[in-house]
């Protein structure tokens, strides 16, 4: 399991409502390639979020699902990249320092995953997800 946490100067409202438009996943979470489309009730829970990810030529579609969702405090997601597996993203957001203390859990989401994944493993995603929370933490203070 990888924990990343970040501070911004946005309040969690306005974090929140970044993780609430879809469109802008391709942007902030590395690794997204481009969002193809979303359900009209996303971030509610079993919304979906219809993405490619990957790099050059190595690239698959599939679909992150909202499993929780408690605006402006916390998003629960399941991404999936089948057939290489899956991940569990939790975002928990809460008010510190006139901003927001935003934290960012990702877990295998399947057994497959969990069979593969390693300390070393964890290392990539937290490295991978400091980048991610720098882009959500601009965008969040870019519009605020």
């Amino acid at each position: 399991m990888a924990t990343t946490v970040d501070h911004s100067s946005a309040p969690p409202e306005r974090v929140f409502d970044v993780l609430a438009q879809p469109k802008t996943y391709e942007y902030w979470v590395v690794g997204s390639d481009r969002i193809r489309g979303w359900d009209d009730t996303w971030p509610a829970p079993g919304a979906k979020l219809h993405h490619r990810v990957g790099v050059g030529p190595l690239k698959l579609d599939d679909n992150t699902e909202v499993l929780e969702s408690a605006p402006p405090n916390r998003l629960v997601l399941q991404a999936r990249t089948r057939p290489l597996g899956s991940a569990r993203i939790v975002f928990d957001l809460a008010p510190e320092g006139g901003g927001t203390r935003i934290s960012m859990t990702e877990e295998p989401g399947d057994p497959f995953s969990r069979l593969v994944h390693n300390p070393i493993a964890d290392r990539l995603l937290h490295g991978r997800n400091v980048e991610t929370l720098r882009r959500l933490r601009e965008l969040a203070e870019r519009d605020a």
